[in-house]
């Protein structure tokens, strides 16, 4: 590769550019879970101030879902032609100001309205980070950035319950609205300010790349892992959202053991996603790891819908689940990466990602309908058969050895050290 016999005074330059636009792109998907979070944290503070009901509050949280989902493709289309860098920007902008706007005038339609435009924010990040780290990250470390910037958007929604309620006891309802907002705003400046790099149209004419694809994006491969995405998100949120409440109903196991089991459960994941960052560094076949990682997942959370586990065999049978369900992440993002057509990161990226806004619109349902059926067991019975059906979609995600993706970088390397060979 080019970087392998860069003279050695290039080679520090590139891997700091790469080092700093790997934690630029992480902090803006750190924000963009973190927000996730803000307006279903402060739930209690909305439902005193509004004087609504938990379905009106949870009416808001579909919009939101209903909103990204119908936008992220055409922001897809946008970052490919447009470029990543300014709708990155706008985005975080977009989502800090709906918040701060909330905080300052609350009434229940803005909270409509906020939680619209929070819909519109969170739609640019996947098709907007992807495609600038597919452009600008070594290829031998893809799977690591890739990992990296997974985990840090599990790092703000985990570390989302405890700054908003900190916020909420020093500042107050209003002023956490206004705080999670600023600190929207003020990663924007920061990207802005540190010089996030671009991707798209723009960027690979001045790389001297290939323009973005005007073919027809929906290929079957991407249709296959919008699927593909979809199961994975309901397989989850049926354990994440419901599994505290199952195992105490039909189990009857303690608040507290369900809530450990959950915990560790959440935590091995965002562990699990940083190990599956070197294996999919290490293998090109994407689709046999996440198949195999489900595949045993799917027997565990059988065996936890079937048995009545003693809390230590709970805990670690949910440990195990959590790690494996976080491996498979980094390659399934390289399995879309792969299935893009050249400069169409940005909407392969936002294709397949509505697949996790319609597990989030479906899987509240499905699950809510479960619970309301008395059927605790279900809940896991049902999440195992989603897993089950991923482990077969996995067969379908993988029909050719992709060709390589070099980075600009690697291009502008190799034209240098051969100025006379046609490219």
């Amino acid at each position: 590769m080019a970087d392998i016999v860069a003279a050695p005074q290039q080679a520090q330059p590139k891997t700091d550019s790469a080092m700093r636009t790997l934690t630029l792109i992480s902090v803006a998907h750190w924000v963009s879970h973190f927000h996730l979070l803000v307006l279903p944290m402060l739930f209690p503070f909305l439902k005193q101030q509004l004087g609504v009901g938990y379905i009106e509050l949870g009416f808001a949280l579909t919009v939101f879902g209903v909103v990204s989902g119908v936008t992220q493709p055409p922001l897809g289309y946008i970052v490919d032609h447009m470029g990543a860098r300014v709708i990155l920007l706008l985005g975080l902008t977009a989502g800090g100001l709906a918040l701060i706007l909330l905080g300052l005038h609350l009434s229940y339609w803005s909270l409509i309205a906020c939680a619209a435009l929070l819909g519109v924010a969170n739609s640019v990040y996947h098709p907007a980070d992807y495609a600038i780290l597919s452009a600008h990250m070594d290829e031998a470390r893809m799977g690591r950035a890739f990992s990296i910037h997974t985990f840090a958007g599990f790092l703000g929604g985990a570390v989302a319950p405890a700054v908003m309620a900190t916020l909420v006891t020093w500042i107050g309802g209003f002023g956490a609205l206004i705080a999670a907002g600023a600190i929207g705003v003020a990663v924007a400046l920061l990207l802005l300010i540190m010089g996030i790099p671009d991707a798209g149209a723009k960027h690979a004419r001045a790389a001297g790349q290939a323009a973005p694809s005007k073919a027809s994006i929906l290929t079957p491969a991407l249709i296959v892992l919008t699927a593909f995405f979809t199961l994975l998100g309901l397989s989850n949120a049926g354990i994440a959202n419901f599994g505290v409440v199952a195992l105490m109903t039909g189990y009857a196991t303690s608040y507290s053991t369900a809530n450990i089991a959950l915990t560790a459960y959440l935590g091995a994941s965002a562990a699990g996603v940083l190990a599956g960052g070197f294996l999919a560094d290490r293998t090109e076949r994407h689709g046999q790891v996440a198949a195999i990682c489900f595949a045993v997942n799917t027997a565990l959370v059988l065996l936890i819908a079937f048995v009545t586990l003693p809390a230590i065999p709970l805990t670690a049978a949910m440990t195990v689940a959590g790690f494996l369900g976080g491996v498979i992440a980094p390659s399934r993002d390289m399995l879309v990466r792969n299935a893009a057509p050249a400069g169409a990161a940005g909407r392969a990226f936002a294709i397949v990602s509505t697949g996790f806004n319609f597990s989030g619109i479906a899987s509240p349902l499905l699950f809510g309908w479960i619970m309301d059926q008395n059927m605790p067991h279900a809940v896991f019975i049902v999440s195992a058969l989603f897993m089950a059906l991923t482990v077969v979609l996995t067969f379908f995600t993988e029909r050719k050895t992709p060709p390589k993706h070099e980075t600009a970088d690697e291009r502008e390397a190799d034209a240098l050290l051969s100025p006379n060979v046609s490219r």
